[in-house]
């Protein structure tokens, strides 16, 4: 990682400031991005080298500037060798109860967001022959639950685009990956939609026991090392991946009883 350029999106909290810190200390390159520019800065002094910490805010929800912001991200040192997309937002609702223009949010955010950043980076990555780009997904970009509909949704359009965008590309020096974490020990259920849009404002418990952070980004950056197309991350609920792929009448009785909020 030493000396390479990256951006990484929702850098300003969760996984994605755990990623910060990591590929700081690996002497990478970094531009570092979220809606929050006062967060974004405060990661930037906790940084080791601070000088190669480049901060430019954005809102994935706002889809119009995306393509501007990247030429901006383009312009800071030149090009860009990997791009992680890790800005996201979820989702605690009922399918039902859910308002539409929330559901939308969710995939602009998680789905469209992600896109278009990446379909701007990607030509210059093509004329250098060179490239990564990281989209962290989840595990219920592989299978559903109660209450993350939309997110769900989301997660598993990622998976069909860039499965395809990898297979139309075809070349071994533009890597492509998706990251499913599970628990994470993060923020992401206190900020998560409720159903007309509102953040849940508390923290589960399955997410407040979960892997740390710095744990998820450390076999993120490994896998990335180790060229995976998608990785798992997690503790048991990783198994869930496998056991609906084996035997998908069984896992849907196992998650109907899960306990998920």
């Amino acid at each position: 990682m030493k000396n390479k350029v990256v951006w990484i999106t929702g850098a300003s909290s969760g996984i994605g400031e755990a990623l910060v810190y990591e590929l700081n200390a690996a002497g990478a390159k970094l531009i570092i991005s979220s809606r929050n520019r006062d967060e974004l800065f405060r990661v930037k002094q906790q940084c080791r080298n601070q000088i190669d910490v480049h901060v430019l805010s954005l809102d994935l929800e706002n889809k119009e500037t995306l393509p501007e912001k990247a030429e901006d991200a383009l312009r800071i040192y030149g090009h860009i060798d990997m791009l992680i997309n890790s800005g996201g937002i979820s989702q605690r609702a009922l399918a039902l109860e859910t308002d539409l223009a929330t559901e939308q949010r969710l995939m602009d955010v998680n789905f469209w967001g992600t896109v278009i950043l990446s379909k701007a980076v990607l030509p210059q990555m093509i004329k250098r022959n060179t490239g990564t780009i990281v989209c962290v997904s989840s595990l219920v970009g592989k299978f559903g639950t109660r209450f993350r509909s939309a997110y769900s949704a989301s997660k598993h359009a990622l998976h069909g685009y860039f499965e395809s965008l990898r297979i139309e590309l075809d070349n071994p020096n533009i890597h492509l990956m998706l990251a499913c974490p599970g628990f994470i020990k993060t923020k992401v259920t206190i900020n998560a939609l409720t159903a007309n849009g509102s953040k849940q404002g508390t923290m589960d418990e399955a997410q407040a026991n979960g892997m740390p952070a710095e744990e998820c980004a450390k076999q993120i950056i490994k896998a990335i090392e180790q060229k995976k197309d998608e990785v798992y991350i997690g503790g048991k609920e990783t198994k869930g991946v496998l056991l609906k792929r084996l035997f998908p009448s069984y896992f849907a009785k196992i998650i109907k009883k899960a306990k998920v909020t």
